[in-house]
């Protein structure tokens, strides 16, 4: 059976489309198939969607880590999204012939060969021990506040680089937490399930009673279980919206958290003005839903498994009958 794997790398950059074009040709060049991207230059940031076979999606990520190694400094960052990294954030999600375990295993060789170019990691999600780390705990205070702790002990790229440690291994971990490159800081590498990464935005009201809203629906506030969100300002474009993870659309119905969120601006004399979804779209978010939610730019080909079918009926025909 054809193992399938999607990587999802955002890298610290929205502003030069050359990077995001040369970012995508590193996948591409490793056998990939490039599914999306994306950038924004208020957030400051790009996104790629590749799928690939374990092995292809591997050389693609490291060729993309040294990409955003040699050409963002992280010193001259500024953008609205949280980061800590030129490569900011890279999961690996098993689609097709392939479990967790085994993109953990991934998310684990790929750390290895990032953290060999200088850059230290952080695992989080499935890749990490122990499992399940989130995001918001490693990159709480951005760039600026990990360049601000003690440097102390051996360096992530010593221990993954000679071999005595690995991405797994708590020892190593503990000392690559203390080190930040100069120029790329560091990188979030982790394994998860298909997650669904959008913006809503709103019109008619103040940032203030935006973050109230997003402070009311994520998960950490009372709201929708597995739903991570921030009202953001985007001062280049004139928009405010609501910035969102949902990690378990299976679980939490993306139509009903756009539902809230809508209500809750009509409630304050406000409007939603559409919707933007960062990469592909999971299969919770039918046609007839995507049109109530007024997603921008959507088509049959932003739906992941409608790509991932494709992609295998090219490769193994008796495959796709049960992609994703």
């Amino acid at each position: 059976m054809t193992g399938i794997v999607e990587a999802v790398p955002n890298f610290s950059e929205g502003r030069d489309p050359a990077f995001v074009r040369a970012a995508a040709s590193a996948f591409a060049d490793a056998g990939c198939e490039v599914l999306h991207t994306t950038m924004d230059p208020d957030h400051h940031r790009s996104v790629v969607t590749a799928i690939g076979s374990p092995a292809s999606v591997e050389e693609g990520a490291v060729a993309a880590a040294a990409l955003a190694l040699k050409r963002i400094d992280m010193r001259r960052h500024r953008g609205v999204h949280p980061r800590i990294g030129a490569l900011d954030v890279l999961p690996f999600v098993p689609l097709h012939g392939i479990d967790m375990a085994g993109a953990a295993e991934l998310a684990h060789r790929a750390a290895a060969r990032i953290a060999r170019l200088g850059i230290p990691v952080y695992l989080y999600g499935a890749a990490s021990k122990p499992r399940g780390r989130g995001l918001a705990s490693i990159r709480r205070g951005g760039f600026e506040a990990l360049a601000a702790r003690p440097r102390r002990g051996r360096a992530a790229a010593d221990l993954y680089g000679r071999g005595r440690g690995h991405s797994g291994d708590p020892v190593a971990e503990a000392h690559a937490h203390r080190f930040v490159h100069p120029t790329a800081g560091a990188a979030c590498i982790g394994a998860r399930e298909v997650l669904l990464a959008w913006n809503v935005d709103i019109e008619g009201v103040p940032l203030a009673e935006a973050r109230e809203i997003a402070a009311g629906i994520r998960e950490a506030g009372g709201g929708f279980g597995g739903l991570r969100a921030l009202a953001l300002l985007l001062r280049g474009q004139n928009r405010l919206q609501i910035a969102m993870n949902l990690e378990d659309p299976a679980a939490t119905d993306p139509l009903i958290v756009f539902r809230t969120i809508e209500h809750r601006v009509r409630g304050l004399g406000g409007r939603v003005a559409g919707t933007e979804v960062i990469g592909m779209l999971p299969d919770q978010i039918s046609p007839g839903a995507a049109r109530r939610m007024r997603v921008r730019d959507w088509s049959e080909a932003r739906m992941l498994r409608r790509r991932v079918q494709s992609y295998l009926a090219a490769r193994s025909p008796s495959d796709a009958g049960s992609a994703a």
